[in-house]
């Protein structure tokens, strides 16, 4: 939790905070609903949005971002 990421999806890029890892709630198949799965990861954008994404669609962000919720300036 806490890494910063950049998360691409077809429509956009955005940047972002690592929040939660629903790692244990992946696997739909044994719960019947393949129909509805589970995003691994949940992301506190920069923008103040939270998205939930899989591990292909995160990359480490290098970058020295330090806005975005829960960061503070002094």
């Amino acid at each position: 939790m806490g890494t910063r990421v950049l998360v691409r999806r077809q429509s956009e890029a955005a940047t972002g905070v690592v929040v939660e890892d629903y790692a244990e709630l992946t696997d739909t198949a044994e719960r019947g609903h393949d129909w509805a799965p589970v995003h691994r990861w949940a992301i506190a954008l920069d923008d103040w949005r939270l998205v939930f994404a899989d591990t292909e669609d995160l990359t480490v962000d290098v970058g020295t971002g330090e806005s975005g919720p829960g960061r503070h300036h002094d």
